[in-house]
């Protein structure tokens, strides 16, 4: 996966192998590791926290995608909290074999991983849609732009889903597709965290 700005995050680093906690859900408290490799860390934990209590109502029975799954910290976090199905994508074959066997030992047969490049993944496949997507894409490549504007002309959204967004910039200076409105956003460091809400009678 492409190096990512830095981020502050608490997590345990032990012998180039790091930790993160799932924070609730039927897998609250587990610790698990993924590979010290660049660009693959967690959503810190204070931020996951946050992000799922604004999203507590619409969850479970949620089906979600992580197009840049990295660690898989949102994407875990959602199947534990009772998503109905969860995809991840990610470029990355070590941190997508990391996750699959992160399933296999929680035993989970509703997520689903594979290798690939988000923006080619979600242009050539046969769109399914979703209720909520985590979009945590990396830094300074203008991707998030591009992956949400295929979201929408691909029609990769359920009508009135929801999308979280972590970028470098605020989030009104990304320029995503009107008919998404912004419901939260907060800062964390030199992160900016947003979650935006579809509006289907405006989409285009």
């Amino acid at each position: 996966m492409a190096t990512r700005a830095p981020k502050k995050t608490v997590q345990n680093v032990h012998n180039g192998v790091n930790q993160l906690r799932i924070i609730g859900g039927q897998w609250r408290s587990r610790k698990l590791s993924f590979p010290d490799a660049p660009g693959l860390r967690p959503t810190p934990d204070r931020v996951r926290e946050t992000l799922f209590n604004w999203l507590a109502p619409y969850v479970e029975g949620a089906k979600v995608l992580d197009p840049f799954a990295g660690s898989g910290a949102l994407f875990l976090e959602a199947l534990s909290r009772g998503a109905a199905m969860a995809q991840a994508l990610d470029a990355s074959n070590i941190a997508v074999s990391s996750l699959k066997e992160h399933l296999g030992t929680l035993r989970c047969s509703n997520g689903q991983v594979q290798t690939a490049d988000a923006l080619r993944y979600l242009e050539t496949q046969t769109a399914t849609p979703f209720d909520l997507v985590f979009l945590d894409p990396p830094f300074n490549q203008n991707l998030l732009p591009a992956v949400c504007a295929l979201l929408e002309e691909r029609q990769w959204l359920a009508l009135d889903s929801w999308i979280y967004t972590e970028s470098e910039t605020a989030p009104s200076t990304l320029g995503l597709p009107g008919n998404w409105r912004l419901h939260r956003e907060q800062k964390s460091g030199r992160v900016f965290y947003a979650l935006w809400q579809r509006s289907a009678e405006l989409a285009g």
